[in-house]
């Protein structure tokens, strides 16, 4: 566990990509292999399920540090973090008797202590907690709260992680992505196959890491001839991959998540496809020969029992655009254009519910720009720009495959409460909930968390701070005075918001000092681009 908290420290410590992989290859490189397995769980994103509410974290650490409630939650309003609220109040308080006992390891406190208390009591829970705090340090007991209550993240990428594992393992970086890809499990045996030079990959299910695209932030004529490139259209739906292997068949989305049964009307998909077929492409609710919005592909997503009802109001479908094994041949070093030439056959009238994303054809550029800008008529988000000639790559790697998205919607909201972010930014107010007008009175309709520069975030904190209304835990609610323009992607109606409204990906574009509060936009304005979203899917019916 000290060992994994050094890690930690070093991470946080520099902004350097180098000095990060450096960081976790000397980590791999000393760590006994059941707590690299476990220290690389954590790398990669992946995160213990919740073990214990936050609510009873606080309140044993208001116990152990003997200190009262009230003056929690006042540092706890200063610090914006449980976790490092809790650490530090225990640590302050004894800091005359220390305790001088060898923390855990890693592994062994995962999986001879935290990972029990599930089923564990409450009392049984106090007590091993209060146990471990007796063995920490402050560092050790910020990160242990965090394993706790599954909220652990470590400053690096997926990818930086794969890539200091495969220069300490001396594989190349995409031969350890694959591996890792799929149900993955944390031990000394899984991390001595992963770090395994000519190590068979025997599990059948197992995908292929996804290959994403970068957005376009250009225009496309600085990709050279159009010629060279693929454009299709950016579908709205879960990017996921067909398994077929062995006789048996798997659906996995881009998140690692098997959900070949939350599809059972795509069986018939995947019983068409050959042995030894790996397809990449979009599940999607499809109706009628156009897919439908994302909103109704929710419908389904959530739901633990999929009734009839719900499988005729969102029919699936799976739309492929890439194959990435035939034959059980891995084709991913071949070019997308010999890929295409054997994804076509392939998918060829093999199922009513399986599609082939069609090359659009458009000569120029801007025949092209000129499509696009139909985009939210057709159903779709955009385009997908590929380069005739690339291979099938691991991640984001910018060049060869590019996401032309269209503009997105916009509006001007009021913000109204604000609380801590996480991380970095959890001793700033950067998790901002926005709100618009509804008969006089302001309601909110999205929180957004991203798109405010350093100093506008600082500036903005220190008004919160100083112009906050009422708090409700870390909550403030604030005077409803500054105006933002947000930017998101799509809009529907939702019964599970207040407003009746639900946004998707929204974010913020610019902090609108030239408008006052009353010059907002209404709830009316934005049930009007459902209307027009809802005109556009009646067209293309």
């Amino acid at each position: 566990m000290r060992r994994f908290a050094q890690l930690y420290d070093a991470l946080d410590a520099t902004t350097s990509t180098n000095a990060k992989v450096a960081a976790m290859q000397a980590y791999f490189a000393d760590a006994p292999p059941a707590d690299s397995a476990w220290g690389l769980f954590f790398l990669t994103g992946r995160r213990l399920k919740r073990l214990i509410a936050p609510r009873l974290l606080a309140v044993w650490g208001c116990e152990r540090a003997q200190v009262p409630g009230w003056m929690a939650e006042e540092c706890f309003s200063l610090v914006g973090d449980l976790a490092e609220t809790v650490a530090l109040m225990i640590d302050t308080a004894r800091a005359e008797r220390r305790a001088r006992a060898e923390p855990p390891s890693l592994s062994s406190l995962i999986e001879g202590t935290l990972l029990p208390l599930r089923d564990a009591s409450e009392d049984e829970k106090r007590g091993a907690v209060m146990a471990l705090w007796d063995s920490l340090e402050r560092r050790e007991m910020y990160l242990l709260a965090k394993l706790l209550t599954g909220e652990m993240r470590v400053g690096v990428s997926e990818t930086l992680a794969i890539r200091a594992l495969a220069q300490h393992a001396g594989l190349p970086p995409a031969t350890v992505a694959h591996r890792l890809m799929g149900a993955w499990e944390p031990s000394a045996e899984s991390f001595a196959a992963l770090i395994r030079a000519g190590a068979s990959d025997a599990d059948v299910s197992r995908p292929y890491p996804f290959f994403l695209a970068s957005p376009l932030e250009e225009e496309p004529e600085s990709l050279g001839d159009r010629v060279s490139w693929l454009a299709e259209w950016k579908w709205d739906g879960i990017r996921a991959q067909i398994v077929r292997r062995s006789g048996g068949a798997y659906l996995w989305s881009r998140g690692e998540e098997l959900i070949t049964d939350r599809f059972p009307d795509l069986s018939g998909v995947w019983a068409a496809l050959p042995e030894g077929t790996v397809l990449d492409g979009e599940v999607l609710a499809f109706e009628g020969g156009a897919p439908m919005p994302f909103s109704v592909l929710q419908r389904r997503i959530g739901r633990q029992k999929l009734t009839e009802r719900i499988l005729a109001e969102a029919p699936a479908a799976f739309m492929a655009y890439d194959v990435l094994e035939h034959e059980g041949r891995d084709l991913r070093e071949l070019s997308l254009r010999e890929r295409r030439a054997i994804l076509q056959p392939l998918v060829a009238e093999r199922s009513q519910r399986l599609g082939l994303s069609a090359s659009i054809d458009a000569p120029s550029w801007e025949e092209l720009r000129a499509l696009r800008r139909g985009s939210r008529e057709r159903g779709v988000e955009g385009l997908m720009l590929k380069r005739w000639d690339s291979p099938y790559r691991v991640g984001r790697p910018r060049g060869d495959w590019w996401k032309w998205k269209i503009d997105p919607y916009s509006i001007d909201a009021v913000l109204v409460y604000a609380q801590p972010g996480h991380g970095r930014r959890a001793t700033l107010m950067t998790d901002l909930t926005f709100a618009v007008w509804s008969e006089g009175e302001l309601v909110p309709v999205a929180k957004a968390y991203s798109g405010l520069t350093d100093e506008e975030i600082d500036e903005l904190d220190r008004w919160i701070r100083q112009n906050t209304l009422e708090r409700f835990g870390p909550v403030r609610a604030v005077k409803p005075v500054h105006v933002f323009e947000l930017h998101f992607e799509a809009i529907a109606e939702s019964t599970r918001h207040k407003s009746g409204i639900a946004v998707r990906f929204p974010r913020i574009a610019r902090w609108r000092t030239d408008k006052k509060p009353e010059e907002a936009d209404t709830i009316e304005s934005l049930k009007a681009l459902i209307r027009s979203s809802a005109r556009g899917a009646r067209d293309r019916g």
